[in-house]
């Protein structure tokens, strides 16, 4: 048994990861109509929290999703290829109680590979958790760097414009008033 393929079976639905019966069923060695019966007669042992039955929006979608798991998920009733019922999904804790109910060599021993596949994930998931709270944090300091840019370029570019006017002050001399050619009586002496 491979691990990589049965991390490929694991779905995430309803925020929680897990694997369609018929996955288990395969995995396990039976069939799928005669895993769900064991299932059913074991129902006390699978609580909420350990397997669910998918809604038919729920089924229609991850068979869209997924082309491969038309013959595993499709609903459609009658005889033939298709499922009559809606599947079962089971969590990490649901195969390891559907492998209990089964209690075959095989499911025992498959199980084993199936939580290993369930942990690989949930590591994998956590590096990525930890790498995606590492970028938040990177843009939110490319962000603040950027702001006290804008505010450095903002002051600098007034600063700069002050300093121009200044130098243009000094550099056009300020035009003195003529003083009149001739004679200026004395109570005109205001204007120089």
């Amino acid at each position: 048994m491979q691990l990589p393929r049965i991390e490929h079976q694991i779905l995430i639905i309803r925020g929680q990861k897990v694997m369609l019966d018929s996955d288990l069923a395969e995995l396990y060695g039976v069939e799928t109509k005669r895993f769900n019966e064991a299932i059913k007669r074991n129902v006390a042992r699978f609580p909420e929290d350990f397997m669910f039955q998918l809604s038919s929006d729920e089924a229609e979608s991850l068979r869209s999703q997924f082309a491969t798991l038309d013959e595993r998920t499709s609903t459609k009733t009658g005889r033939g290829q298709h499922r009559k019922y809606l599947p079962y999904v089971f969590t990490e804790h649901g195969s390891i109680m559907a492998a209990m109910v089964l209690n075959s060599p095989r499911a025992l021993q498959v199980s084993v590979y199936v939580i290993r596949a369930f942990v690989r994930l949930r590591e994998a998931s956590l590096a990525h958790q930890d790498l995606a709270k590492r970028l938040a944090e990177l843009e939110e300091k490319t962000e603040a760097i950027d702001a006290r840019q804008d505010n450095f370029t903002q002051s600098t570019k007034t600063q700069l414009r002050h300093i121009l006017d200044a130098l243009n002050d000094l550099m056009t001399p300020a035009a003195s008033p003529k003083q009149p050619i001739g004679f200026v009586p004395l109570e005109d002496k205001s204007i120089k």
